[in-house]
C-alpha cells in the first residue's frame, strides 16, 4: 500500500486505527458500565446478548475490530523501530528527554502492557464465547434458563490477582491514551483553533474511560 510507504502515511494510518479503537473502547465501556446498574444485570444481559448474536456485529464489525487491533499494534512497533533509528542521530545533537514527555518516549512499553491485557481479556471472555457459539453451537446465551453474561462477568472478577492485573492494565491504558490521543489528532492535521478544546477532551477521555473500567472491575470484585 502506497500510504504506508512514507513516514507521514504510516502516522496517518496509525492515527486512523487509533480513532477506530478509541471509538470501540467507548462503545465497550458504555455496555460494561450497565453491569453496575441496580437491576441485577438485566440491562447488561440484554445488550450483551444483542452484541453476541447480531449478525452484523459478529461477522462484520468483529473481524474489522480484530484487524484494527492487530494493525494498530503492528504499525506501532514499526513506527517505534523507525523512531529509534532516527533518535540515534538526533540524541547525539540534543537532549531527547528534554524535548519529549516520558509518555511519548515509552509508548512501546505501555503498548506492550495493553497488548498483554488484550490477550488476557481474550482468554477471559472472547475465546469462551467463540467456543460456546461456534464450536458448541449454542447461541441462546442461556445457562440454567437465564442469561449467562452477567454471571460470567462477576465470576471473572472474583480473583484479586485478575482484578489487580486489570487495574494495572488500565493505568497503562490511561498513560498510553494521554499521549496517543493528542498525537493522533496532530497526525491528521487537527492543529487549529480547536486544539485547546481537543486537548481538554482527550485528557477527559484518556483518564475517564480507564478509571471507569477500573471502577467496574472493583465493583464486581467487592460486590459478588
Amino acid at each position: 500500500m502506497g500510504l504506508l510507504k512514507s513516514s507521514i502515511g504510516r502516522k496517518f494510518a496509525m492515527a486512523l486505527s487509533a480513532f477506530f479503537l478509541m471509538f470501540f473502547l467507548l462503545q465497550h465501556f458504555a455496555i460494561n458500565i450497565t453491569s453496575i446498574f441496580p437491576d441485577n444485570g438485566a440491562t447488561f444481559n440484554k445488550l450483551s446478548h444483542f452484541m453476541g448474536t447480531n449478525g452484523l456485529v459478529q461477522y462484520v464489525m468483529q473481524p474489522i475490530l480484530i484487524f484494527g487491533v492487530v494493525f494498530h499494534f503492528v504499525m506501532g512497533f514499526i513506527l517505534e523501530l523507525k523512531n529509534n533509528s532516527a533518535r540515534k542521530v538526533s540524541y547525539a545533537k540534543n537532549n531527547g528527554a528534554a524535548n519529549s514527555t516520558w509518555m511519548s518516549r515509552n509508548m512501546i512499553w505501555s503498548g506492550l502492557a495493553i497488548l498483554a491485557f488484550v490477550v488476557l481479556h481474550f482468554i477471559d471472555f472472547w475465546f469462551p464465547e467463540i467456543n460456546t457459539k461456534f464450536i458448541q453451537g449454542d447461541w441462546s446465551g442461556l445457562h440454567d434458563g437465564e442469561f449467562r453474561y452477567f454471571h460470567e462477568l462477576q465470576h471473572k472478577f472474583l480473583s484479586p490477582i485478575r482484578v489487580g492485573a486489570y487495574v494495572v492494565a488500565f493505568v497503562f491504558l490511561a498513560m498510553h491514551l494521554l499521549h496517543g490521543f493528542n498525537s493522533a489528532f496532530q497526525s491528521v492535521g487537527a492543529n487549529n483553533k480547536y486544539t485547546k478544546g481537543l486537548k481538554t477532551f482527550s485528557k477527559i477521555y484518556a483518564i475517564g474511560i480507564p478509571v471507569g473500567f477500573i471502577i467496574i472491575a472493583l465493583f464486581h470484585h467487592f460486590n459478588h
